[in-house]
């Protein structure tokens, strides 16, 4: 099975006001989102290929229900400055769609999702990204909703994820092996987005309002 971004998360403060540092940059902001159900809301900015997304909990009590406890989003969102990896990285089939997952996990099916969909995710702690596959997106799903941005950017063709630790999951491998992501060890959790095969050579660092850095 051959595997492609779909979106990034990061999780950020409520509210995400360190999305200002994205439109002050030069990115435009799609619509917002609230997860019904999880406890859960965010910030979103669309490209061809896939959107970068900035969550934050929005109901404590939503996101430790019963449904929703085992995504551990609430100790992520909650450790995000601690600990806990403050990122999630979700992938889709690159072909033809495909049900089958990549790697071994659990369906979560979201209030917010309609019947018969569910996402999978990994069985793997916080300390790494939350991996999550989506069998029912398509590039197209994110190439129609794309509207542009001033600053030109149009699609994410790389990620290289600086961890405190080395990722051991059966997930964090297949991503390794597909090259949705590259990974290194370091002081703290970084994602470094390269956008248009980098032809500016050109970065920006949003750091420290967001442990990201673009790559132009």
């Amino acid at each position: 099975m051959h595997l492609e971004l779909d979106h990034l998360f990061v999780c950020t403060a409520a509210g995400a006001p360190e999305a200002e540092e994205f439109l002050r940059f030069g990115l435009r902001e799609a619509p917002a989102n609230q997860h019904s159900g999880q406890g859960t809301a965010n910030r979103r900015f669309s490209f061809a290929n896939a959107m970068i997304e900035l969550l934050w909990v929005s109901d404590t009590k939503e996101v430790q229900n019963e449904s929703t406890r085992r995504t551990l989003l609430w100790e992520r969102w909650n450790g995000r400055k601690r600990d806990s990896s403050p990122f999630g990285i979700i992938v889709r089939p690159a072909d033809s769609p495909n049900a089958k997952a990549p790697f071994p996990g659990w369906e979560y099916r979201p209030a917010y999702l309609p019947d018969p969909l569910s996402m999978h995710v990994a069985e793997s702690g916080v300390e790494e990204p939350m991996w999550v596959y989506l069998s029912f997106m398509r590039r197209v799903d994110r190439e129609q909703k794309f509207i542009g941005h001033p600053i030109g950017l149009r699609e994410i063709t790389a990620l290289t994820l600086t961890t405190p630790l080395l990722l051991r999951s059966p997930a964090s491998q297949t991503m390794v092996k597909n090259r949705i992501v590259s990974t290194r060890l370091g002081e703290g959790s970084l994602l470094e987005i390269e956008f248009d095969g980098n032809r500016r050579n050109q970065m920006a660092d949003f750091r420290p309002h967001l442990p990201l850095v673009f790559r132009l």
